[in-house]
């Protein structure tokens, strides 16, 4: 079940330099207020809420911060509407991207989304162009801390998880959509540390990249994130060494 993914390891890094870069409470707020404004603003019977604010304190986001989220989401305060979108395109290289975003206007997003497109030699696609390239998974990272992949194994596999990744210091297990809550839940219960915990869009199978095509990849996917609006960027490319 070991193995290594270079792009598991990229957006790793990235994700600590989105942090850094304090990003990630943007993200998780508008993740927070989404879930609180679809099934209501009580975690214990809203599972995407209660992932998203067990999110939100694992990255230190102050309480009064999720507390101000989920009361704008179910209208206790004032806040804008929120929009849940996915985009569909081709970077570098015919490499296939999903570019989820949150946003309070639908219009500046998109022409936001079309202009990163272009300037990064990528073409933005039709709703459905490639959606079916990629599958719903649980992605659940840790830390490996010493923990043995023998020992992590068999607690992940025995709650339903699908798979294990090793890479040099961190852990990321997959699951499917049904047992992402237990597995999570499984883990947490052995005391172990959970990075992150998503659902994310996975690649039924990869694109090889690299050289320049990479790099450009790569630019692309940078200039996403760092619009306001995208919450994640996912990918079917296999970078090369």
């Amino acid at each position: 079940m070991s193995g290594h993914s270079k792009w598991a390891t990229i957006k790793r890094k990235k994700g600590a330099l989105d942090a850094k870069r304090g990003k990630i409470f943007t993200r998780l707020i508008r993740e927070i207020t989404i879930a609180a404004r679809q099934a209501g603003g009580d975690p214990d019977g809203n599972p995407r809420l209660r992932l998203a604010i067990d999110n939100a304190k694992s990255a230190n986001m102050p309480a009064d911060n999720i507390d101000r989220a989920i009361k704008k989401a179910t209208g206790e305060l004032e806040g804008s509407q929120i929009s849940e979108l996915t985009y569909e395109g081709y970077g570098p290289g015919g490499v296939a991207l999903l570019i989820e975003v949150a946003t309070d206007n639908k219009n500046r997003t998109v022409a936001e989304i079309r202009h990163i497109f272009s300037r990064g030699l990528g073409n933005m696609g039709e709703t459905g162009s490639v959606a079916w390239m990629f599958e719903r998974k649980g992605i659940i990272t840790l830390k490996r801390d010493g923990k043995s992949e023998d020992d992590l194994m068999e607690i992940v596999l025995d709650a339903g998880a699908d798979d294990l990744t090793t890479e040099e210091d961190f852990f990321e297990v997959t699951t499917t959509l049904e047992n992402f809550e237990t597995v999570r839940k499984k883990i947490l219960d052995n005391k172990l540390i959970v990075e992150n915990a998503s659902l994310q869009w996975i690649a039924k199978n990869s694109v090889p990249i690299k050289g320049d095509e990479a790099e450009k990849l790569m630019k692309l996917i940078e200039a996403l994130e760092e619009s306001d609006d995208v919450q994640n960027v996912f990918s079917n490319a296999d970078f090369i060494e």
